[in-house]
């Protein structure tokens, strides 16, 4: 119908398109795929940016629901526009959520998001690009929205042991504390001693391409 039609180019209007994300959500996928069974389930995507990463996952598992949500509200249009477009109809509406607030305080829109009720927390390329209050929430809401054994996954950049490499790595941190003296790559021994506390426990370290790593957290 002509209605359709117009629906149809305002949502292309209203899609963002990052070219990191369209490069890594393909890798971030088969890393996944290890670790995320297709059967009933529930997956909360914290920061989902322009909405390509929870689009191009949710075909891949039907019987999963998706739950975008952001921080920024003018990126929720275009999560929802890339939402709209999946075949599998398992995304809902993006949530407008900040992260440093306690779950409790979140848009009331879905009630699986409540105590131990939610299976997989993921979270991309936030917490370098995000004062560290953010990743304390991100750790804290987890363990508590998290079933037992949840997993919360996390993508992007890490230190490790002190250390952050390659070089580029290292010209990267020095760029984002110069946009923002809260920004920078953190070390992953920094984030186990946030994590641990909350009863999340780092299982899994996988190198991803360009020089990121997916963390996978446990909830003991």
């Amino acid at each position: 119908t002509i209605i359709k039609k117009i629906l149809k180019r305002l949502y292309i209007k209203m899609k963002r398109t990052a070219a990191a994300a369209e490069r890594n959500k393909e890798p971030i996928l088969e890393v996944l795929k290890k670790y995320i069974s297709n059967t009933k389930a529930y997956f909360l995507e914290i920061s989902s940016g322009t909405g390509q990463h929870v689009a191009h996952f949710a075909p891949h598992f039907p019987n999963l629901t998706f739950q975008p949500s952001e921080y920024d509200k003018d990126m929720l249009s275009s999560i929802q526009a890339w939402g709209q477009e999946c075949p599998t109809q398992n995304i809902k509406e993006p949530l407008h959520i900040d992260i440093t607030q306690h779950w409790s305080k979140w848009p009331k829109a879905s009630s699986s998001i409540s105590k131990n009720n939610v299976d997989y927390i993921y979270n991309a390329n936030m917490i370098h690009i995000s004062p560290l209050t953010c990743t304390e929430g991100l750790f804290t809401n987890s363990a508590e929205l998290l079933k037992p054994d949840g997993l919360l996954i996390t993508y992007g950049p890490y230190g490790q042991n002190g250390v952050i490499t390659p070089q580029s790595n290292v010209n990267f941190d020095q760029g984002l504390k110069m946009q923002n003296p809260e920004w920078g790559v953190r070390d992953i021994g920094l984030l186990k001693g946030m994590a641990e506390p909350c009863g999340l426990f780092l299982k899994d370290i996988i190198a991803m391409p360009a020089n990121n790593k997916i963390l996978i957290w446990k909830k003991e």
